[in-house]
């Protein structure tokens, strides 16, 4: 997952130059200590997931960027994510964020909870900056909810997963990493798997 090789320093210095920034204004922006910065920026500290997440908000870069210049390898980073998320036992989170999704998919049968998806989705992009691992995904099931072929059924399903993207607060802290990215992981394929289930369903009764 990680190698030991690392161009974060270089690509750090590179993204202070192109938004104009001192090592100084960025620790103002981010809350990082200067003397930190500067010691990841020389290669003298390894960088955390909260440094680069901050860095990757105040810098304007996709944290995948930074995680890759950092010597992670990220096809093997979501890879192990997913593993971690059939092979360990978070029966109480699991539960919670059913709970969540399921207050979310009733919501999302409103004009209100639509009205969300719709203004906020974009935005709320916007604001993780590319930085979710599964960002991709999640535009997958915009789109999805956006067009008028899909069954109410399924655009509930999708919108209880992207409300809980828009509005919740992660069961699981980002900085926990990388178990931090598994509530994200767990939601979206639970959504998955109800819309495979009703997609079963639905053949089953047109074969009949």
């Amino acid at each position: 997952m990680y190698e030991k090789k690392s161009e974060l320093g270089a690509l750090i210095r590179e993204l202070l130059k192109k938004n104009s920034l001192s090592m100084r204004k960025l620790s103002a922006l981010s809350g990082i200590d200067t003397a930190t910065i500067s010691r990841i920026v020389n290669g003298k500290q390894r960088a955390n997931m909260k440094h680069i997440q901050s860095f990757a908000k105040y810098l304007n870069v996709p944290m995948e960027k930074l995680l890759i210049a950092d010597g992670y390898d990220i096809d093997i980073l979501k890879q192990e994510l997913l593993k971690f998320s059939n092979l360990l036992d978070y029966n109480y989170d699991l539960c919670k964020i059913e709970d969540e999704l399921e207050k979310y998919k009733k919501y999302a049968a409103t004009k209100e909870g639509k009205n969300i998806i719709y203004k906020n989705f974009k935005e709320k992009i916007d604001a993780v900056n590319g930085s979710g691992l599964f960002v991709d995904e999640l535009k997958q099931m915009y789109e999805k909810f956006c067009n008028d072929t899909s069954s109410e059924e399924i655009r509930v399903l999708l919108g209880s997963g992207l409300l809980y993207f828009i509005l919740s607060v992660d069961i699981i802290p980002d900085y926990v990493f990388p178990l931090g990215y598994l509530d994200d992981v767990i939601a979206i394929k639970l959504v998955l798997h109800h819309i495979a289930e009703v997609n079963a369903r639905n053949e089953k009764l047109l074969q009949k």
